[in-house]
């Protein structure tokens, strides 16, 4: 099958792609499957000078890839660069602490000697997005390496030359062939991979859809699985909030990425008091984002990902305009191929697809609600938990406020991020699994126990 890539900006062809033919990907395999053990047994001093070469290379090739992220994804030149260098900081994370979580543990029993040690599973199959295509991978690649597994990479088919490239930078670096596979397949190849005998785990971040599948797969083949998925996370505006920070980081925590972020704030959950003035600026502050060319600096909202996004991004809007939800600003596709502007919907209520569903893309909703109570209530209201933040100049009372939401990650007036050094992942329809720190490196290990009598 041949797949076409458009610019989600200029809406031309950039260039087509075939999928794989099966003898590549048995190559693939088999080279994952021959690197595994040599790659496992190299030291983690070993692995990790590996890893802070491949983080050299990401930045000594960031205007290049962030290019090419331009082109495939339409994400911002700007963001771009922001995404590879943290990209090649994770890199360099865990080449220097992967040593703090992988040493045994000991546990003090009856025994002469007793302990939990970490041994890696072997090949982990990763089904990747392409929202945040070099990050995405980059946070489940990193620690993985240096545990001592292998990985193959499926992304998703609009960012082939994103894969690429994250493989090239490994070259540069010299990893050992097979340590990472690309596979540019489809979804039942996918599915073939992961019951392969060779493959010993799977990880994707995507829809809940796709994960549903996925892991429904990995789990006819006993397969670990770690599944990130979608998300609706509300930003909680109590009456006491400092307004300016506020609404800043509201402003760049739905609209950044053009809004294609799983834990992007969706769901504006604003307390009466406070309400009409929040509101007032947020869509002041939105209708000054410029919508324009991902590769020109002065651009601040980038174009979706792909038109038919876009498309059913407008068909939830309209729904929700139907059903009652008042436009306050945009609403309406825009200039581009695959352009949407910042858009704003208030009277957001039970029953409307901006209500219940994910928004993927630069639309915001606004629920107005009483109290703390009634935003703690509407705030879990919700398939999803993923991430949630709460604004109050009051920080016991947003701790509070924040304990009682059911998400992977509360922040208290910070925007909702992933950090190297703190676990990732949701609850709920949002997956399971971690991602970071040293949770994540552990997800795909065999957690030994070893008694000495």
């Amino acid at each position: 099958m041949t797949v076409e890539i458009v610019n989600p900006w200029t809406g031309q062809v950039a260039y087509r792609y075939d999928y794989q033919d099966t003898a590549v990907t048995e190559r693939a395999l088999a080279l994952s499957a021959a690197a595994f053990p040599t790659w496992s047994s190299l030291s983690l001093d070993a692995r990790g000078a590996y890893l802070h070469k491949v983080a050299a290379s990401f930045r000594q090739n960031s205007e290049r890839i962030a290019a090419i992220m331009s082109a495939e994804m339409g994400k911002l030149k700007r963001e771009a660069l922001a995404e590879i260098e943290k990209s090649a900081a994770a890199f360099d994370y865990y080449a220097d602490h992967a040593i703090d979580y992988l040493r045994d543990q000991g546990i003090a029993t009856e025994a002469t000697r007793s302990y939990v040690t970490y041994e890696p599973l072997g090949c982990v199959f990763a089904v990747m997005p392409w929202n945040f295509p070099i990050w995405q991978v980059a946070r489940f690649l990193a620690p993985g390496l240096m545990a001592g597994n292998v990985a193959l990479l499926k992304h998703a088919t609009n960012v082939p030359r994103c894969a690429d490239a994250i493989a090239e930078m490994l070259t540069l670096a010299g990893v050992p062939e097979g340590v990472l596979g690309v596979m540019h397949i489809d979804n039942s190849t996918a599915a073939k991979v992961i019951a392969d005998p060779r493959v010993q785990a799977v990880t994707l971040t995507g829809s809940e859809r796709a994960g549903r599948s996925v892991a429904a797969t990995a789990g006819q083949n006993l397969k670990k699985c770690v599944m990130e998925l979608g998300g609706s996370d509300p930003f909680v505006v109590l009456d006491d909030a400092d307004l300016d920070k506020t609404v800043a980081v509201a402003i760049t925590s739905r609209f950044g990425n053009a809004g294609q972020t799983c834990i992007a704030a969706k769901r504006f959950i604003v307390t009466d008091g406070i309400a009409e003035e929040f509101v007032r600026r947020f869509v002041e502050g939105a209708a000054k984002l410029a919508v324009g060319d991902p590769g020109d600096p002065g651009t601040t909202l980038a174009p979706m990902a792909r038109a038919d996004l876009r498309d059913d991004l407008q068909q939830q809007v309209q729904e929700s305009i139907a059903a009652g939800a008042k436009p306050l600003l945009g609403c309406e596709p825009g200039q581009g191929a695959a352009h949407y502007p910042a858009s704003i919907l208030d009277a957001v209520r039970p029953g409307m697809p901006a209500y219940s569903q994910e928004l993927f893309g630069p639309v915001a909703s606004i629920l107005r609600v009483r109290d703390d109570a009634e935003a703690v209530r509407v705030a879990n209201d919700t398939s999803f938990g993923l991430g949630a933040s709460v604004w109050t100049r009051d920080k016991a009372r947003g701790e509070s406020v924040a304990r009682q939401i059911k998400a992977g990650a509360t922040f208290v007036n910070a925007q909702v991020r992933s950090d190297v050094r703190m676990p990732f992942g949701g609850t709920k329809a949002s997956g399971y699994g971690r991602e970071l720190a040293e949770h994540g490196i552990h997800e795909f290990m065999n957690i030994k126990t070893v008694y000495v009598d």
